[in-house]
């Protein structure tokens, strides 16, 4: 990894005897306590710890709920809102913790990838450390899906009909790929006992791919603000120096995550929800949750055939999709030497003006595609395009960054002018 492995100091006569028979406690504290961790890292690496710890939450709160919940079509939303809701011990506060916790897991790794777009952290040699992030994400949105159609309320039912309804856009085998995803002609019981089982089953592979995460981020060693690359001289061990600081972030986090779960518990949750699924009675608006908004957006904006030979449903499938996968190659798409946007004057004026335009595609997503919504996400769209694929390589190539320190220890000021003696 980042250095030589140390064994760890441990006075217990049966912890000792059974690392150096099974070596892990001996690698939890090469990673975890001396991992050498570049000393200028600000509160926005803390997300990425408050991620993994959210994924725990989750996983737990779930193997809990799943003891009580029946995925059956007739009695999912009553082993919800009236079982577990009402007879299970704590199963309010449960309830409430998983599905405000999904909200605070994706808001977590937004910001979590945002810092990364900023301080350049997908670039080399930590290309694979970002995609295997990507692919946390996918997995991400395929599990939230898939929980937020299993309490069954009217708008869990029609989200997962429209969703799913997309891939029948696919030519030749998409009315097969629907069929086989519904297990039968329309979203009935075997769509929610496949959902319900795959729900189940993702968040362990979210686990895996996390700790493969972390291992390809232990392998080079995090970035940093600044984007150089650090000498040992400019790192400390992770304990204790950035366990208080992720403890004190965590402290801070539990008060907004404790607001929402007791004071607001439905504040994510569409109130159309708390109706039981209804095939007869379409929702006036039917709409994702707040994380899915700006893609859910990006799908709706193209209302056009594309050359005459996309229709404009594969068209917008194609878009939405594409919006995730092209942050696959954004290593290869950022053609700058500087990883930093502190030293990138223009990609960092860049970088706000996508952060405006994720919220504006969120906005619309959450409003009917029609009027000034409707031309307000197409225009969003272009725009999120062609920062990845347009601006980027150009500004990458034209920019002229700012000077860059050669280390953490190099005076931001310049040489301190020397002391003049006395006269």
């Amino acid at each position: 990894m980042s250095g030589e492995f140390v064994k760890a100091p441990f006075k217990n006569v049966v912890l000792r005897w059974i690392d150096d028979r099974l070596p892990v406690l001996s690698w939890a504290y090469n990673e975890l306590v001396i991992y050498p961790a570049p000393r200028n890292l600000n509160y926005w690496w803390n997300f990425g710890s408050l991620a993994g710890i959210m994924l725990v939450v989750q996983i737990v709160t779930g193997i809990v709920l799943v003891m009580h919940y029946t995925p059956h079509a007739s009695m999912a939303f009553d082993s919800v809102e009236g079982h577990i809701m009402r007879d299970v011990n704590w199963g309010w506060l449960l309830r409430y913790l998983h599905a405000n916790g999904a909200s605070m897991f994706f808001a977590l790794v937004y910001i979590h990838i945002f810092r990364g777009l900023y301080y350049g952290s997908y670039k080399a040699p930590r290309e694979l450390l970002w995609m295997l992030g990507v692919v946390i994400l996918v997995l991400m949105m395929a599990t939230a899906f898939m929980g937020y159609v299993l309490p069954w309320g009217n708008m869990s039912y029609w989200a997962a009909t429209v969703i799913t309804n997309l891939f029948s856009a696919i030519p030749i085998f998409g009315d097969t790929i629907v069929t086989w995803l519904w297990g039968g002609f329309t979203v009935d019981n075997p769509t929610l006992q496949r959902f319900f089982s795959l729900h189940y089953l993702l968040p362990f592979v979210i686990f895996a791919v996390v700790f493969l995460h972390l291992l390809a981020l232990h392998q080079f060693g995090s970035n940093n603000p600044l984007g150089i690359d650090l000498t040992a001289k400019d790192k400390i061990p992770f304990h204790p120096y950035y366990t208080v600081k992720d403890m004190f972030g965590l402290s801070v986090f539990l008060l907004v995550y404790g607001f929402f779960v007791f004071y607001a518990p439905n504040a994510f949750i569409e109130p159309v929800n708390f109706e039981p699924a209804n095939p007869f009675r379409t929702p006036a608006h039917i709409v994702p949750e707040w994380y899915f908004l700006p893609f859910y957006a990006i799908l709706r904006a193209i209302t056009f055939d594309f050359l005459w030979i996309v229709p404009a449903k594969l068209g917008g499938v194609i878009a939405m999709f594409a919006s995730i996968f092209v942050l696959f190659f954004l290593p290869w798409l950022d053609t700058s030497r500087v990883r930093s946007a502190r030293f990138r004057p223009v990609y960092k004026w860049l970088f706000w003006v996508l952060v405006v335009d994720v919220l504006v595609l969120g906005y619309c997503g959450a409003n009917p595609p029609e009027g000034w919504y409707l031309v307000a996400a197409q225009i969003a769209t272009l725009y999120y395009f062609v920062h990845f694929l347009v601006l980027m390589p150009l500004v990458g190539k034209l920019e002229r960054p700012l000077p860059l320190p050669t280390s953490l220890r190099e005076p931001v000021l310049g040489a301190a002018p020397r002391p003049q003696p006395a006269e």
